[in-house]
Order: structure tokens, then sequence, then C-alpha cells
């Protein structure tokens, strides 16, 4: 892999990796930066799809620490303030990698752990953008980061446990057309203390009641919710979609 750029857009932070293929969002986990991925190896452990030209990693750095994760805020607050991110990744890196890709592209996204929270929200608000989520050990009821009683419409609109549960109509059927969730979660250590386990599997059954594209992967009782099985994962379940 020849090519890492570190770079700055519209002030936040993202590093891409590779020369062609098709792009790849990648969120870190909670509160995680932009180098995050290649320091855990996630990068090393899909470089022949990079040095191949099957793939073009965009690893963008995090806004947890001033929304979901500040204990400071109300559950409302932070989902007002998860929006300015959520612009930022629509507004600004999406555009910027479809001219960085030298066309209108559909562009995947990956995350584990809080990732992977973001990876199916941001599809299933924005399949326009990104029709494929590959999400690993994630909780897709963000009401877990506390103050679930606070919850409105904010919160509503940015939890997919709250929102894809009311899917119906037109959207829901456009939604069935475009878009495709990818679960996947170990079943060893902390997947269970997490709540990764028990949400994949819940949220799997909710896509699966509304007809909405996905698979559930649960990989065994020896692989823990750490970065050597997203590695692992990642580099099983992409080379199908690069």
């Amino acid at each position: 892999m020849d090519v890492r750029r570190h770079l700055e857009i519209a002030g936040g932070e993202v590093v891409a990796y590779g020369r062609w293929g098709r792009p790849l969002l990648a969120f870190p986990s909670e509160r995680g930066s932009a180098t995050d991925w290649e320091q855990r190896g996630m990068v090393d452990g899909i470089a022949s799809l990079l040095d191949a030209g099957r793939v073009k990693v965009y690893c963008v750095t995090s806004f947890d620490a001033a929304s979901w994760h500040d204990q400071s805020a109300s559950l409302e607050e932070r989902a007002r303030r998860h929006g300015l991110y959520e612009r930022w990744i629509t507004g600004e890196v999406a555009p910027w990698i479809k001219a960085d890709c030298q066309g209108d592209v559909e562009i995947a996204l990956a995350g584990c752990s809080f990732g992977a929270y973001h990876a199916a929200n941001f599809a299933l608000r924005h399949a326009d953008l990104f029709p494929l989520a590959l999400c690993m050990s994630g909780v897709y009821d963000v009401s877990v980061v506390g103050g679930a009683w606070e919850r409105g419409d904010a919160v509503y609109f940015q939890n997919p446990m709250d929102y894809v549960a009311h899917l119906h109509g037109d959207h829901l059927d456009w939604l069935r057309s475009r878009v495709s969730v990818i679960l996947v979660c170990g079943q060893g250590r902390w997947e269970d203390t997490t709540g990764a386990l028990d949400s994949t599997r819940r949220f799997a059954g909710l896509l699966g009641e509304k007809g909405v594209r996905h698979e559930l992967d649960l990989w065994g009782h020896d692989v823990p919710h750490d970065w050597p099985s997203w590695r692992a994962q990642l580099a099983h379940h992409l080379p199908r979609f690069a």
C-alpha cells in the first residue's frame, strides 16, 4: 500500500489510503481518531485489496466526545450535537470522496463498536450516499450512553432501533431496494457485557421484520469484542464488495 494522505477537510481529520477502487468510509470506535484503523491493524488487514486497486479507504475522526459521550449534556442535546457531525460527513466528507474518486461513486461504510452504530445509522439515513454498511460489534440503540428518559425527536431520528421500527410506505420500499447492512459480532469476551451481541441479534431481527436487506454473521465464542476480531471480520467480508 503505497499511498497514504493525512488531510483536513472543513476542520475535521481524515486519513486516506490507496489509489483506486471502491471508496470505503471507515468510522473509528468510541471517541477514536482518524488514525485508529491504521494503528490497530485494520488497514494492514486489507492491504491486498488496497494494493490491487480494489478499495480506497477514508478513515474519519469521531465527534463522540462532544456529542453522544458528553455526560454533562442531556441525551437530546447530544443527539443535536451529533447533527453537526452528520452534516460534516454528508456535506463535506462524502462530496470530497466523490471528487477524489473522480465520479458519482457509491460509498461503502464500515465501523466497529460505536463506529458500527455510525455505519448503520448513516447508511439507513443516507442510503442515497451510502448503500452498504459493514457493522462489527455494534449497539444500535444510542440510549445505552445514558439519559434514556430524555428521548425526544432528535434522539428518535438518530436511533436506528427507534426509527427503523416505524419505517413504512414508499420510503421503506426505497430502502429495501437500496441499502444493505452487514451485521457481524463475536460471541466471546466483552460482546455480552458491552451489549453488542444482544443488540446485533435484535437489530437483525428488526431489519428482517421490515424486509430491509441485511446479513447476520455471528462468530464463535472464542471471538472477543476487540480489534483483532474486527480485523479478521473486515478481511473476511470486504472482498465481496470491493
